[in-house]
């Protein structure tokens, strides 16, 4: 482990999240708000603080990054600007209080989860809500991945890198140098955000409203600028500018390119994205059949309530139109359901991920296949290709860390005092970088209430389901840290 290496990574990586505060910074003097002097302090301290572990640190350039020196970078490097990024929300006091509330809000942004310890979202200066929405929209593609697309240094070895970051089981390497693929990953992502804002404005949302909810639907966070989220505008049109939005960012950005590239069948012709819009278009009619009536009055209502809320939720956004809990049983169930499945691998959602679920039941198929077929030789396929068994290992593997680590983390929440509903919601809200969950934390609600221990709980769970449980978990495994 060449730990002079890996600080001098991790200096960049903080030395570039100073100079990005400038973009708050602009729109607090635009407004002439109070977040200008706690963000002009941040960029400060957190551009100092980069270019001295830079300097300190100072190391030639490598050819080579080994996977434990990639998983180290990727994992330390996620907490650093989790740290300095909680410096605004920390220096401006106000509706953040306490460090722990700040760095609660940081990482929930750069992980894309969403949740959030606001409990007066308005009350908040506009300078500081943009850094809330920004950060989601920088760790939507990944800090490290963004890395790899502007600075050269990273471009020979990053692989590593990029495997421990991109939230994939199988990362797609669309060009042959890593740099080029980051590059091209970024650009689909830019402009497709660019793309929302537009419509957006189109529909007559102010253009600081329309960047704060474009920043945050495309990475899947679900950061709003309003205290009821989505339902404050109560526009179908805004719904379905943002549920289709959400969908394209479910899906696996190689297919984006493939098709901007001019393959026109590049989605259906991939298993995993029918799989996913198959589920999204299934469940969006069960719910719309078991709420209608029973909460809705007519079908039309019950459909527009009913899409946005699954999208919302199975691509791990986390806005919300509607307060699912006051809804039938069957509904409720079927939302926690979406919390767990998540969105496609190579997309910015979170979540166990839709092509894990499906090779998982192609294995449960296979074994009870070869219970009837004992002497058959059968393999696991996906797209007409034959899954690796060591994918597939790492897949099962994954599955089974996920659910322990989710039971481990309830039992410790709900040991702190926290209610039944309200630990299982919470856990299922932030392992799978959702936001809202159920109880206390529910889409009505906030994560106020949670105590200052649950909280940082929460935080290493955000970081678990954001950089796929083995990047933050491996920390902990005693052989990691050996020769």
């Amino acid at each position: 482990m060449r730990w002079r290496y890996i600080f001098h990574i991790i200096g960049m990586l903080i030395f570039f999240l100073g100079v990005f505060m400038v973009c708050p910074l602009f729109v607090g003097l635009i407004y002439g708000d109070e977040s200008v002097l706690p963000l002009l302090d941040s960029m400060n301290l957190t551009i100092i603080c980069g270019l001295l572990l830079c300097l300190f640190f100072r190391s030639p350039k490598t050819e080579y990054i080994s996977p434990r020196e990639g998983m180290a970078i990727v994992a330390l490097g996620w907490t650093a600007v989790g740290v300095f990024g909680a410096f605004p929300f920390y220096f401006s006091g106000g509706e953040f209080g306490t460090f722990v509330n700040a760095f609660f809000e940081s990482v929930s942004g750069f992980t894309t989860t969403g949740s959030s310890v606001l409990t007066n979202i308005e009350a908040v200066p506009k300078g500081l809500l943009f850094w809330r929405s920004f950060i989601q929209w920088l760790g939507g593609m990944g800090i490290i991945v963004l890395s790899l697309a502007i600075l050269p240094f990273l471009g020979v070895g990053g692989m590593q890198l990029y495997k421990a970051e991109v939230p994939s089981p199988v990362p797609d390497k669309l060009k042959p140098r890593i740099r080029d693929t980051a590059m091209i990953l970024w650009k689909v992502y830019a402009g497709i955000t660019l793309a929302e804002i537009i419509l957006l404005m189109i529909g007559g949302m102010d253009i600081y409203d329309a960047l704060n909810h474009a920043f945050t639907t495309m990475p899947t966070g679900g950061f709003s600028t309003k205290n009821s989220s989505i339902a404050h505008y109560d526009s179908i049109y805004f719904d379905s500018i943002i549920t289709v939005f959400m969908v394209l960012a479910g899906i696996n950005f190689s297919l984006h390119y493939q098709f901007l590239k001019g393959e026109s069948l590049a989605f259906w012709r991939d298993s995993e994205c029918r799989f996913f819009l198959g589920v999204v278009i299934l469940l969006t009619a069960v719910v719309s059949f078991d709420i209608y009536g029973a909460t809705y009055q007519t079908i039309g209502e019950a459909f527009r309530f009913a899409v946005f809320q699954i999208v919302s939720i199975i691509t791990t956004t986390g806005f919300a139109t509607a307060d699912y809990e006051t809804w039938p049983a069957m509904s409720q169930i079927i939302i926690l359901l979406c919390m767990f499945l998540g969105a496609s691998a190579g997309s910015t959602g979170g979540g166990m991920k839709c092509l894990r679920a499906m090779l998982a039941f192609k294995y449960c198929y296979k074994e009870l296949f070869s219970l009837i077929h004992p002497h058959a030789v059968t393999h696991i396929k996906i797209g007409g290709k034959t899954v690796p068994e060591g994918v597939m290992r790492s897949i099962l593997g994954f599955l089974a860390l996920y659910m322990i680590l989710y039971a481990f983390c309830s039992v410790l929440l709900a040991g702190m005092g926290v209610d039944f509903v309200t630990s299982f919601g919470a856990i299922a809200a932030t392992i799978g970088n959702i936001g809202p969950g159920f109880g206390l934390v529910g889409p009505a609600e906030n994560f106020a209430l949670i105590p200052e221990s649950g909280k940082w709980l929460l935080i290493w769970c955000m970081l678990l389901g954001r950089l796929e449980i083995y990047t933050v978990i491996i920390l902990l495994v005693p052989e990691f840290w050996r020769k």
